[in-house]
């Protein structure tokens, strides 16, 4: 019996293995472009003409094509959109990631400039006090860089806790050329030593007004005590919280040894403070007054602010940090404000309906004059104990 089937021409099985052959080719060639875009890394090789060729990175707000083109490459490589390897992330709807940075760090391209002009995979320059001016200015946060912070050549490691809470750490703990002081003897002995103002002059001096700060049992006037302001609440719901502007930490190691854990934040004005903090065993977190606080809305148990908050911060500012606070305090958290200061009439007119517009249940509110720079500037101070609202804390 005849094949139903008709043998092929040989045109047709030509046609067929050319197909083949295509598609084989095909695959081969996207597998490689892929694997090259997606799968390797070569940090010393990478450019910014590549990454502005591929990934046309957006310019930032309000800057000029000339003012991009005068901007460091390594900061163009840091914050241009990266491509994810996987395409499109269901969790930010976007196949593109772009690494956040102050937008005011491009209104400082001198100082960008010095920041980020480094070797890659090499040594950081010793440049922490231009950091530190640019983080003020607000390119807050700062731009990642690659490259390995300076460290001090004869480390010695922090003391073990309990010791290290009250125990000044080793000069050799710290990298000092930011700083006047070469040394903590003279951090210590600088409220006695140094002429005019640096911020918390007498803080690095654990034996001196350190020792006592918050320890009475009961405060009296604008100073609260920890155990009065604790005991506002059911014993063991205070469990975690943030200090702002805490100068070397002393309120987190005072909450720690009631079993409360307190992040404190600080700047190193003239001197080392995260560094210090973290010799004593607590948590530093190295923000200024004006970045949004990184933690979730309704989490925390309390927040704690001594000195910090008053009236040089701009009013509008001061409205969008308070309303920062109350945001990431969970309902019945508790807000201390801690020797708040203003002049008399900025107090009835500016700052007691701000703070009384955020929504908080005032639970204590002491005010009271302010005289270490004469009674004549009529300063004031404000200690305030408010609680954010268990219902309707919106």
């Amino acid at each position: 019996m005849d094949s139903p089937h008709k043998p092929r021409s040989l045109s047709t099985s030509l046609f067929f293995l050319f197909i083949l052959l295509s598609t084989n080719l095909l695959t081969l060639f996207l597998s490689s472009t892929f694997n090259a875009s997606f799968c390797s890394f070569n940090p010393t090789t990478l450019t910014t003409t590549t990454i502005n060729t591929e990934y046309q990175s957006p310019k930032p707000p309000n800057v000029s094509e000339d003012t991009t083109l005068d901007l460091p490459p390594e900061f163009l490589a840091f914050t241009s959109g990266q491509l994810l390897p996987f395409g499109v992330n269901i969790n930010f709807d976007s196949d593109t990631l772009y690494p956040p940075v102050g937008k005011a760090c491009t209104q400082f391209p001198n100082e960008l400039n010095r920041f980020m002009s480094y070797k890659i995979n090499g040594s950081c320059p010793d440049d922490e006090l231009l950091a530190q001016k640019l983080l003020l200015k607000g390119c807050e946060p700062l731009p990642r860089r690659r490259c390995r912070p300076a460290s001090p050549p004869k480390y010695v490691e922090p003391y073990p806790l309990p010791t290290s809470l009250w125990t000044t750490p080793s000069d050799n703990s710290i990298v000092w050329t930011a700083y006047t002081c070469k040394n903590y003897d003279c951090l210590i002995n600088r409220k006695y030593r140094e002429k005019g103002f640096s911020d918390c002059k007498d803080c690095f001096d654990l034996q001196g007004a350190e020792k006592s700060r918050w320890s009475s049992p009961k405060g009296g006037g604008v100073d609260f005590s920890i155990d009065e302001v604790l005991a506002m609440k059911k014993p063991g719901t205070i469990r975690i919280g943030l200090d702002i502007g805490g100068g070397v930490a002393t309120f987190a190691v005072r909450m720690m040894k009631r079993n409360i854990t307190i992040v404190t934040t600080s700047m190193n004005l003239n001197g080392p403070f995260n560094n210090f903090i973290a010799s004593r065993g607590v948590v530093p977190l190295y923000i200024s007054i004006s970045q949004r606080l990184p933690f979730f809305d309704n989490t925390l148990d309390i927040v704690h602010s001594m000195h910090v908050l008053s009236n040089w911060i701009p009013t509008t500012l001061m409205h969008f940090l308070m309303f920062d606070i109350y945001r990431v305090l969970r309902p019945g958290g508790l807000f201390w404000l801690d020797h708040f200061f203003c002049v008399e009439e900025q107090f009835e007119e500016v700052y007691k309906p701000l703070i009384e517009s955020i929504g908080f249940k005032k639970l204590k509110w002491v005010v009271g004059k302010k005289l270490d720079r004469g009674p004549e500037r009529r300063e004031m101070y404000l200690s305030a104990l408010l609680e954010k609202p268990l219902n309707n804390s919106w």
